[in-house]
C-alpha cells in the first residue's frame, strides 16, 4: 500500500535542518491543512521564512510547491472519501472475499506494527495501567465496538474503567468533572466524527489526557492527543478494515495485564470467585 506523505515526513525528521524541522512539525500538527495554504501562509504559521518552506518541499522530493500541494489534496480526498465513493473504484469481480483481501489484511498488520514507535506503545501502556487515573473509552459509529471490547478487558485487570456509551447527548454528561486524573481513549477513523472530535477537545481543555487510536491519515483529534497510535485500515473493499485497530487494542490490553501481573492475577481471581458464587452450575452440592 502506498505510504502517505505524513509517514514519510515523520520518518525523516532527523534529516531536516532546524528550520525545516520546525516547518515539518508545524505541518504534522495540522496535517494536511497547513500545507494547503500559500507559501507565505505556511511560513508565517511555522515561524520560518518562505525560502525555508520551499527548501523543505524540495527535500521531500517535489519539484514545486504546486506539486507538493497536489499530493496533499490527493491524500485529503482519500482520507475523506465515503464507502460509496470507494466502492466505485472496485471491479465487479472484487468481492473482498478472495486472496487479495486477505493479503491486504496481513499487510496492514505488518505495516501497522512496523511503523509504531516502541516508545509510544510503552508510554500508552503505562498510561492505561496507571490506576490513579480513570479511563474513559469511546469510539465512533463502527469503532465503538472496539472501545467497548477494550473497556471490558481493562476493567478486569485494573479499576476505574468506563465505556462512554449511548447517545451523543449523554456523552456531554460524562464531561462533567473530567480533569487531570482522567484519561480519554478514543477510536476514530475516517470519516472522522465531529461529535467525537468535540468531545476530545473539551476533555483536553479540562485537563484530561487524550490517547488516540486512529488510521494512517490521523483523526483531527491528534492535535490534542498526548499519544497517537495509527493503524492501516484500507482494503480492497468499500469498507475500511478494523483488523489492525483490534490488534492494537489487544496489544495494549496484554501490555497493561503484564505491566502489573500481581494486580492482574488478584483481580482475575476475585472475578472467578464472584462468578462461581453466583453461577448455580458451578456451585458444589453443599452450596446449593
Amino acid at each position: 500500500m502506498e505510504r502517505n506523505l505524513r509517514q514519510e515526513i515523520e520518518e525523516r525528521l532527523d534529516q531536516f535542518t532546524a528550520t525545516e524541522r520546525r516547518a515539518a512539525l508545524a505541518l504534522l500538527s495540522t496535517y494536511p491543512l497547513l500545507g494547503l495554504a500559500t507559501v507565505a501562509g505556511f511560513a508565517k504559521d511555522s515561524g520560518v521564512s518562505p525560502p525555508t518552506i520551499l527548501r523543505f518541499v524540495s527535500r521531500l522530493g517535489f519539484s514545486s510547491y504546486a506539486e507538493f500541494q497536489t499530493r496533499l489534496r490527493s491524500e485529503l480526498q482519500t482520507q475523506l472519501s465515503t464507502p460509496l465513493a470507494r466502492s466505485s473504484m472496485l471491479s465487479d469481480e472484487d468481492t473482498g472475499a478472495g486472496d487479495p483481501f486477505v493479503d491486504q489484511l496481513l499487510s496492514n498488520l505488518r505495516d501497522t506494527f512496523a511503523s509504531l514507535p516502541r516508545a509510544e506503545i510503552e508510554a500508552f501502556v503505562r498510561l492505561l495501567a496507571d490506576e490513579r487515573k480513570t479511563l474513559h473509552l469511546i469510539g465512533g459509529r463502527f469503532t465503538d465496538a472496539l472501545a467497548r471490547y477494550m473497556a471490558a478487558h481493562l476493567r478486569i485487570v485494573r479499576p476505574n474503567v468506563l465505556h462512554v456509551a449511548g447517545q451523543h447527548g449523554n456523552w456531554l454528561d460524562q464531561l462533567i468533572g473530567l480533569g487531570v486524573k482522567d484519561v480519554v481513549v478514543i477510536f476514530d477513523i475516517r470519516r472522522y466524527q465531529t461529535e467525537i472530535i468535540h468531545f476530545a477537545e473539551a476533555a483536553a481543555d479540562q485537563g484530561a489526557t487524550v490517547a488516540l487510536i486512529t488510521d494512517s491519515w490521523r483523526s483531527p483529534i491528534a492535535r490534542v492527543a498526548a499519544h497517537v497510535l495509527p493503524a492501516q485500515v484500507a482494503v480492497p473493499s468499500p469498507w475500511d478494515s478494523s483488523t489492525a485497530l483490534m490488534a492494537i487494542a489487544e496489544m495494549l490490553i496484554a501490555g497493561v495485564t503484564r505491566l502489573n501481573p500481581e494486580r492482574s492475577r488478584t483481580r482475575m481471581k476475585a472475578l472467578e470467585e464472584l462468578r462461581n458464587a453466583h453461577d448455580p452450575l458451578r456451585r458444589s452440592p453443599d452450596q446449593v
